[in-house]
């Protein structure tokens, strides 16, 4: 799958959310949810564009091609996964896990999110308990 920069990623899952929410997107929205300018949105969707990641026209709706929906939605998991783990697993309230995974989900490697998700899951199968731990 096509490595994205964090700020291209954000912009897809943006994207795919209001996808999600409206069947479309639209570039005031964008760039209300994300709090930047029109101008820097239509620069990521031109881009976004020339990847074949969207389907963009000026002062038309936006949406994902096929490439571009799978690509949002593993990012999106691989957000609600993190945020599920510092909720699940280190007790954190569901805003600050929020945040701490949107920043998290573009560093952190596979095998750390892999682990991390093994973690979770291992948790809230029931089948933890402190003794496994030594």
């Amino acid at each position: 799958m096509e490595k994205l920069s964090v700020s291209l990623e954000d912009y897809i899952e943006e994207i795919y959310s209001q996808v999600l929410k409206n069947g479309n997107a639209k570039v005031t929205d964008i760039a209300k949810s994300l709090n930047v300018r029109k101008a820097s949105v239509t620069g990521a969707l031109n881009v976004l564009a020339e990847k074949k990641l969207i389907n963009y026209a000026p002062y038309s709706p936006i949406t994902l091609t096929v490439k571009g929906e799978k690509i949002a939605k593993s990012v999106l998991e691989k957000h609600e996964k993190i945020a599920e783990f510092f909720t699940e697993i280190l007790g954190l309230d569901n805003k600050e896990a929020v945040e701490i995974a949107c920043k998290m989900e573009h560093i952190v490697s596979e095998k750390v999110f892999e682990n991390m998700t093994k973690l979770t899951d291992f948790v809230k199968s029931g089948n933890f308990n402190i003794k496994n731990l030594y």
